[in-house]
């Protein structure tokens, strides 16, 4: 069951050095798609903040002539080589499941059988998703970055940029992701969609509500840990997505503890998984001597 119309969402952490704080409101994705997000406690902490720090983000940078060129080779990237479809690389039971799970969530006129199983798997999800009452995106984020412009809160952007001097050379790379990798993307996600829409609805909704406890309560299975493995299966990749994610982790905390240091109140917006994890980044925040008090 999903919750519709305007509900609360979930309570804030707040982090505090002294006389100032950081509020922090955690995110979902996805979300119940007819639900209407009413932040009455998050509008009014953003409301007396002197900054919101926005979502950390991965800005690509790539010449307009460089992508350009690059858009044919990007597009077959995404096919499988030789012209062969899902069905003559996937293991005989996996494709079944492939074609139970697109009876049910893609349209017939739906031409994805010579995709790659990464690609495959990331248009199969995307449809289901929808399908299923939910929808992606910053949904969340959205609210607040409006709030922050009726309130004239400046926000600061959270950007590590990754500068594509050869689009090329690294669609070269995405295919040399082994099949192997590909295809356990691929099983990831329809075991998920097999067996997690559920829970998600229930996270979606328990989110909405402002259950934070119920959230933690619940197992999550998250089938990008393994389209990721996919993409690190390469060296240069690996490295690459290393790299971001710990210039991501730095960047946020640097911006973070200058909020604090600067402003008596700040309004943040963060992944709530992250706010879960024992080692999450929050977490780093108390090690560094912050009070964190959890919702």
């Amino acid at each position: 069951m999903l919750v519709t119309g305007e509900q609360p969402g979930p309570g804030m952490w707040r982090v505090s050095n002294g006389e100032h704080e950081l509020w922090i409101l955690g995110t979902l994705e996805p979300l119940p798609k007819h639900m209407t997000w009413r932040a009455r406690e998050a509008e009014a902490a953003l409301a007396r903040s002197q900054a919101l720090l926005a979502p950390p983000r991965v800005s690509v940078s790539v010449g307009f002539f460089k992508g350009l060129a690059a858009l044919p080779a990007l597009l077959r990237a995404r096919q499988n080589p030789g012209g062969q479809t899902l069905k003559d690389v996937l293991p005989a039971d996996l494709f079944a499941r492939w074609l139970a799970l697109k009876e049910e969530f893609l349209d017939e006129d739906d031409d994805f059988e010579r995709l790659r199983p990464s690609a495959a798997a990331y248009e199969l999800y995307r449809r289901a998703i929808d399908r299923s009452g939910l929808v992606g995106g910053d949904v969340a984020w959205n609210v607040v970055e409006k709030l922050a412009k009726r309130h004239r809160v400046p926000i600061t952007a959270v950007t590590v940029s990754l500068v594509l001097d050869d689009p090329k050379g690294t669609i070269r790379q995405f295919q040399q992701i082994p099949r192997d990798a590909e295809t356990a993307c691929l099983a990831s996600t329809l075991a998920t969609l097999e067996t997690e829409l559920q829970p998600m609805r229930r996270r979606a909704s328990l989110w909405s509500l402002g259950d934070v406890e119920g959230l933690r309560r619940i197992a999550v299975t998250d089938q990008r840990a393994s389209c990721l493995e996919a993409i690190t299966a390469v060296p240069e990749l690996r490295a690459r997505v290393l790299a971001l994610r710990t210039q991501l982790v730095d960047e946020w905390l640097a911006q973070a503890e200058r909020a604090l240091a600067a402003n008596e109140s700040t309004f943040a917006v963060l992944p709530i998984g992250e706010m879960l994890k024992p080692d999450g980044w929050v977490t780093s925040l108390r090690a560094r001597g912050y009070t964190v008090d959890e919702p």
